[in-house]
């Protein structure tokens, strides 16, 4: 049933991300792609299946699993600004890749997990692309959105089998893989260009605070209060976060995407 609703959601989400992103602009997308509509339910679901302990420690793992998230996003963010969307995808799944591997071998506390958070964040909110000025929007056709969607479902199955299969470190690091960002950075990449690209991943940095919230209270309060008083608890908690974050986002002075065809075909 998880799975299923999964699938739903997932494909679900992506489209009103692409909306999100057609009426406020990237930089409210990517905060709203943050959320942990992913990553969250991979967790219970291996909190059912594999035991509150189990869970906890893959949502430590998913804390630290942010840097590797980060590294795909700067990685991508640099790439397509002079690839077409096959090598910089190339480039930012290296670049999660190698952190992930890092990231499994350091200690399972959630000191370093959120160290390694905190310093990653840091990293992109001063490493990714700056933009200025307004960043214009195409059109996005049903078969462009239909693609996307179909994408983030095929990815979900991947990822959620994947992780149910491995040690809680690995399990928290997959909940985590970029399966929202990688989806929405080739899409923007192909219909918009790269400065809607980093507007998009400078708007997922701001979203990280309730994402590591989230896994937080998971964390602390899975071993004592079992399943559904924990993730009931950290729901309320990161919602209530994202919504103070969503000042930064207008404190930066971020630009906003325009559009460029109200009425025209879709952009390639």
């Amino acid at each position: 049933m998880l799975l299923v609703l999964k699938l739903v959601l997932v494909p679900a989400f992506l489209a009103a991300l692409t909306l999100a992103a057609r009426l406020w602009g990237p930089s409210v997308a990517g905060w709203l792609s943050a959320l942990p509509v992913v990553a969250g339910p991979i967790v219970l679901l291996l909190a059912l299946e594999r035991g509150p302990g189990f869970a906890a420690q893959a949502a430590v793992a998913s804390i630290a699993a942010i840097a590797a998230s980060e590294a795909f996003n700067l990685a991508y963010g640099w790439s397509c600004r002079r690839f077409a969307w096959p090598l910089a995808l190339l480039a930012g799944m290296a670049g999660w890749l190698g952190t992930a591997l890092l990231l499994v071998r350091l200690p399972g506390s959630f000191g370093w997990a959120l160290a390694a958070a905190c310093v990653a964040v840091a990293a992109s909110q001063n490493g990714l692309p700056r933009v200025s000025g307004k960043v214009p929007a195409a059109r996005i056709g049903l078969a462009d959105l239909a693609v996307r969607m179909l994408a983030g479902a095929l990815l979900t199955l991947v990822v959620t089998t994947a992780s149910a299969s491995m040690g809680a470190a690995w399990s928290g690091v997959l909940s985590v893989f970029p399966l929202l960002a990688s989806v929405l950075a080739v899409s923007a990449q192909r219909a918009h260009g790269a400065d809607f690209v980093a507007l998009l991943m400078r708007g997922m940095v701001v979203g990280r605070v309730s994402f590591a919230t989230f896994f937080a209270m998971i964390a602390l309060l899975l071993p004592q209060f079992g399943v559904a008083a924990s993730f009931a608890c950290a729901a309320v908690v990161s919602i209530v976060a994202h919504g103070l974050t969503r000042r930064m986002l207008s404190s930066h002075g971020r630009p906003q995407a325009v559009s460029r065809d109200l009425a025209g075909p879709q952009a390639e």
